[in-house]
Protein backbone atom coordinates (compact mmCIF):
# COMPACT_ATOMS: atom_id res chain seq x y z
CA UNK A 1 0.00 0.00 0.00
CA UNK A 2 1.40 3.46 -0.94
CA UNK A 3 2.04 6.08 1.51
CA UNK A 4 1.86 8.82 -0.53
CA UNK A 5 -0.33 11.67 0.28
CA UNK A 6 -3.91 12.47 -1.01
CA UNK A 7 -3.55 15.51 -3.12
CA UNK A 8 -6.24 17.96 -3.83
CA UNK A 9 -6.58 20.69 -6.89
CA UNK A 10 -8.91 23.99 -7.84
CA UNK A 11 -8.71 26.92 -9.17
CA UNK A 12 -9.41 30.45 -7.69
CA UNK A 13 -11.30 32.74 -8.71
CA UNK A 14 -10.62 35.54 -6.32
CA UNK A 15 -6.75 35.40 -4.82
CA UNK A 16 -7.18 38.39 -1.51
CA UNK A 17 -4.59 36.50 0.35
CA UNK A 18 -8.25 35.28 3.00
CA UNK A 19 -8.53 32.05 0.91
CA UNK A 20 -6.01 30.74 1.64
CA UNK A 21 -4.66 33.19 4.45
CA UNK A 22 -0.89 32.67 3.79
CA UNK A 23 0.32 35.27 6.12
CA UNK A 24 2.42 35.40 9.71
CA UNK A 25 3.89 32.13 9.25
CA UNK A 26 1.32 29.84 8.39
CA UNK A 27 -0.72 28.97 5.34
CA UNK A 28 -4.43 28.40 6.18
CA UNK A 29 -7.66 27.91 4.46
CA UNK A 30 -10.51 27.93 6.91
CA UNK A 31 -13.23 29.33 4.82
CA UNK A 32 -14.48 28.18 0.99
CA UNK A 33 -13.99 24.92 -0.18
CA UNK A 34 -15.66 23.27 2.56
CA UNK A 35 -15.82 19.69 0.60
CA UNK A 36 -11.50 20.22 0.40
CA UNK A 37 -12.03 20.99 4.10
CA UNK A 38 -13.47 17.99 5.09
CA UNK A 39 -11.91 15.75 2.96
CA UNK A 40 -8.54 16.36 3.49
CA UNK A 41 -6.46 15.03 6.15
CA UNK A 42 -2.98 15.83 7.90
CA UNK A 43 -0.55 14.61 5.47
CA UNK A 44 -2.22 15.83 2.42
CA UNK A 45 -1.40 18.21 -0.25
CA UNK A 46 -3.57 21.04 -1.33
CA UNK A 47 -2.88 22.53 -4.50
CA UNK A 48 -4.10 26.50 -5.60
CA UNK A 49 -4.30 26.81 -9.49
CA UNK A 50 -4.59 30.06 -11.05
CA UNK A 51 -7.77 30.58 -13.59
CA UNK A 52 -8.97 32.57 -16.43
CA UNK A 53 -10.19 35.20 -13.83
CA UNK A 54 -7.40 35.83 -12.91
CA UNK A 55 -5.29 35.38 -15.66
CA UNK A 56 -3.54 33.04 -14.66
CA UNK A 57 -4.50 29.91 -16.49
CA UNK A 58 -2.14 26.96 -15.81
CA UNK A 59 -0.30 28.53 -13.13
CA UNK A 60 -0.18 27.66 -8.84
CA UNK A 61 -0.69 30.00 -6.91
CA UNK A 62 -0.12 28.20 -3.44
CA UNK A 63 0.37 24.69 -2.15
CA UNK A 64 0.32 23.81 1.34
CA UNK A 65 0.82 20.63 3.19
CA UNK A 66 -1.97 19.78 6.03
CA UNK A 67 -0.07 19.92 9.45
CA UNK A 68 -3.30 20.08 11.36
CA UNK A 69 -7.33 19.62 11.10
CA UNK A 70 -8.95 21.97 13.92
CA UNK A 71 -12.86 23.10 14.52
CA UNK A 72 -13.55 26.44 13.58
CA UNK A 73 -14.14 26.80 17.46
CA UNK A 74 -10.62 25.58 18.20
CA UNK A 75 -8.89 28.17 15.65
CA UNK A 76 -10.96 31.01 17.52
CA UNK A 77 -9.56 29.88 20.63
CA UNK A 78 -6.23 29.01 19.90
CA UNK A 79 -3.67 31.62 20.99
CA UNK A 80 -1.26 31.15 18.24
CA UNK A 81 -3.69 32.01 15.66
CA UNK A 82 -5.61 35.33 17.23
CA UNK A 83 -3.35 36.56 14.63
CA UNK A 84 -5.18 35.44 12.06
CA UNK A 85 -8.09 37.12 13.50
CA UNK A 86 -9.37 39.91 10.94
CA UNK A 87 -8.95 43.90 12.17
CA UNK A 88 -10.56 45.89 9.08
CA UNK A 89 -8.90 48.94 10.37
CA UNK A 90 -5.04 47.81 10.24
CA UNK A 91 -2.89 46.04 7.63
CA UNK A 92 -3.97 44.35 4.70
CA UNK A 93 -2.75 41.19 5.68
CA UNK A 94 -5.07 42.02 8.76
CA UNK A 95 -7.80 43.08 7.09
CA UNK A 96 -8.38 39.57 5.32
CA UNK A 97 -7.77 37.68 8.45
CA UNK A 98 -9.75 33.97 7.92
CA UNK A 99 -10.53 33.21 11.80
CA UNK A 100 -13.67 34.66 11.74
CA UNK A 101 -15.78 31.71 12.98
CA UNK A 102 -16.92 30.75 16.90
CA UNK A 103 -20.42 29.91 18.67
CA UNK A 104 -22.29 31.76 21.13
CA UNK A 105 -25.01 30.24 22.75
CA UNK A 106 -25.01 27.26 19.94
CA UNK A 107 -24.93 29.79 17.18
CA UNK A 108 -22.18 30.63 14.60
CA UNK A 109 -21.05 34.19 15.19
CA UNK A 110 -19.59 35.59 11.54
CA UNK A 111 -16.84 38.15 12.82
CA UNK A 112 -16.92 41.61 10.21
CA UNK A 113 -14.20 40.40 7.62
CA UNK A 114 -14.31 39.75 3.96
CA UNK A 115 -16.94 37.50 3.87
CA UNK A 116 -19.42 39.38 5.91
CA UNK A 117 -21.59 42.81 4.67
CA UNK A 118 -21.07 46.32 4.71
CA UNK A 119 -21.14 47.44 8.27
CA UNK A 120 -20.62 43.56 9.95
CA UNK A 121 -23.50 42.14 9.14
CA UNK A 122 -23.55 38.61 8.63
CA UNK A 123 -23.54 37.45 4.95
CA UNK A 124 -25.86 34.29 5.51
CA UNK A 125 -24.42 32.61 2.37
CA UNK A 126 -21.44 32.81 3.33
CA UNK A 127 -21.75 31.62 7.00
CA UNK A 128 -23.62 28.57 5.43
CA UNK A 129 -21.24 27.90 2.10
CA UNK A 130 -18.81 28.38 5.10
CA UNK A 131 -19.98 26.14 7.81
CA UNK A 132 -20.68 23.49 5.73
CA UNK A 133 -17.73 21.66 6.65
CA UNK A 134 -16.40 22.71 10.56
CA UNK A 135 -12.59 22.38 9.45
CA UNK A 136 -9.97 24.72 9.37
CA UNK A 137 -6.53 22.93 7.68
CA UNK A 138 -3.38 24.52 8.69
CA UNK A 139 -0.53 24.19 6.85
CA UNK A 140 2.89 24.97 8.16
CA UNK A 141 4.77 23.64 5.12
CA UNK A 142 3.53 25.67 2.38
CA UNK A 143 4.80 28.29 -0.44
CA UNK A 144 2.17 31.26 -1.64
CA UNK A 145 3.64 32.36 -5.34
CA UNK A 146 0.43 34.55 -5.26
CA UNK A 147 0.90 37.36 -8.04
CA UNK A 148 4.17 35.45 -9.23
CA UNK A 149 2.00 32.15 -9.57
CA UNK A 150 4.25 29.53 -11.41
CA UNK A 151 3.82 27.35 -13.96
CA UNK A 152 2.71 24.01 -13.39
CA UNK A 153 5.68 21.72 -14.55
CA UNK A 154 5.14 19.96 -17.10
CA UNK A 155 5.50 16.28 -16.00
CA UNK A 156 2.37 17.20 -13.74
CA UNK A 157 0.23 18.00 -16.74
CA UNK A 158 1.19 14.97 -18.36
CA UNK A 159 1.78 11.91 -16.29
CA UNK A 160 0.40 9.09 -18.11
CA UNK A 161 -2.86 11.22 -18.86
CA UNK A 162 -2.98 12.48 -15.83
CA UNK A 163 -3.17 16.56 -15.37
CA UNK A 164 -2.87 18.37 -11.70
CA UNK A 165 -5.36 21.60 -13.27
CA UNK A 166 -8.83 20.96 -12.72
CA UNK A 167 -11.00 21.37 -15.76
CA UNK A 168 -13.43 23.44 -13.96
CA UNK A 169 -14.64 25.35 -10.45
CA UNK A 170 -14.74 22.39 -9.27
CA UNK A 171 -11.90 20.59 -7.38
CA UNK A 172 -9.63 17.49 -8.42
CA UNK A 173 -8.61 14.43 -5.82
CA UNK A 174 -8.96 11.37 -8.04
CA UNK A 175 -5.52 10.67 -9.13
CA UNK A 176 -3.38 7.47 -9.35
CA UNK A 177 -0.78 6.32 -6.39
CA UNK A 178 1.48 7.21 -8.94
CA UNK A 179 0.84 11.18 -9.79
CA UNK A 180 0.45 11.21 -6.27
CA UNK A 181 4.09 10.07 -5.34
CA UNK A 182 5.15 12.46 -7.75
CA UNK A 183 3.32 15.46 -7.05
CA UNK A 184 4.37 14.49 -3.03
CA UNK A 185 8.04 14.37 -4.95
CA UNK A 186 7.41 17.77 -6.37
CA UNK A 187 6.61 19.30 -3.36
CA UNK A 188 9.39 18.15 -1.47
CA UNK A 189 12.07 19.24 -3.67
CA UNK A 190 10.62 22.97 -4.30
CA UNK A 191 13.86 25.50 -3.70
CA UNK A 192 11.48 27.54 -1.54
CA UNK A 193 8.78 27.78 1.15
CA UNK A 194 6.65 30.35 2.79
CA UNK A 195 5.39 33.64 1.66
CA UNK A 196 6.78 34.57 -2.16
CA UNK A 197 4.39 37.22 -3.49
CA UNK A 198 1.09 39.37 -2.58
CA UNK A 199 -2.17 37.80 -3.61
CA UNK A 200 -3.25 38.25 -6.75
CA UNK A 201 -6.53 40.46 -6.31
CA UNK A 202 -4.50 42.97 -4.55
CA UNK A 203 -2.99 44.48 -7.74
Amino acid sequence: MSDAPNVFSYKLVRDYGFAPNPFHGICTLGTCKPQIRRAAQVGDIIVGCGSTALHLEGRIIFAMRVSQKISFQDYWDHNTFRIKRPNLHSSKSMAYGDNIYHRAVGAWIQEDSHHSLAGGATNHDNLIRDTGSDNVLIGEDFVYWGVSAIEIPHRLRHFAGEDLYPPSRNYRSSFSEGFKVEVDAWFKALPVRGYRGRPTSWR
